[in-house]
């Protein structure tokens, strides 16, 4: 049997009173692409922090390709291939969008120096169709930019998981569907996705399997027809 690329065992984490994450154990295989559903408060980006290390769990497992990273810091996490994204878009405001671009292919996407960083970076930026805006400050660019900016710092991380918090969140009818489109492009690659969204017409479009969680416990993982 094949061992996934990603798995939680017993995973739990509080914050005082308050249990965000309860005991959750789930698989995610390489090269599938999931999304991580329930409502606000379920524990959906408080799982993604624990999986890429910006939160320790109290208790439980985290295995990445078979190698235990249970509260490991987030820039290690990265350098094995684990990015994410995060529902409020934070560039480096001061950057150009190139430049914000290059970072990530510096420091995880292992470049092998500036101008080749800078060349990675080119194709991420035309890739999610940045490529007019790539000298602009990052500061200057739409919430729509700002998506796909976001994207395109992932991908140059060469991620062989990426995990994309509500990319759709404040998008209209057509932005949704270029992120979409990008997104299958991403994961025709290879790459193994995992999708915080909302929007459950977006969810049944795009997804292999629905992981359903609710007040931090997962009660549903399966394909989007049984879910």
């Amino acid at each position: 049997m094949t061992e996934p690329l990603l798995a939680l065992e017993g995973v739990s984490r509080s914050f005082g009173g308050l249990q965000a994450v309860r005991d959750v154990s789930l698989e995610v295989p390489a090269g599938s692409l999931t999304a991580l559903i329930g409502p606000n408060g379920a524990g959906k980006t408080t799982l993604f922090a624990l999986m890429s290390g910006f939160l320790k769990p109290d208790r439980g497992r985290i295995r990445f390709g078979g190698e235990d990273i249970t509260g490991r810091e987030p820039h290690r996490t990265a350098l094995l291939g684990m990015t994410r994204t995060f529902q409020i878009v934070q560039p480096f405001p001061k950057m150009t969008v190139l430049e914000n671009v290059a970072a990530g292919a510096t420091f995880a996407g292992k470049a092998d120096s500036l101008k080749d960083a800078q060349a990675q970076a080119r194709e991420h930026v035309a890739f999610t169709g940045l490529i007019d805006s790539a000298d602009k400050l990052a500061s200057t660019l739409t919430l729509a930019q700002r998506k796909r900016l976001e994207l395109a710092k992932g991908l140059a991380m060469k991620p062989r998981v990426l995990m994309l918090d509500e990319v759709n969140a404040g998008l209209n009818p057509s932005e949704i569907d270029e992120a979409l489109r990008m997104i299958r492009k991403v994961a025709e690659q290879g790459v193994t996705i995992i999708v915080i969204e909302h929007l459950m017409k977006v969810v049944l479009s795009i997804s292999q399997r629905i992981i359903v969680l609710h007040h931090g416990q997962l009660i549903a993982d399966g394909e989007p027809n049984a879910v």
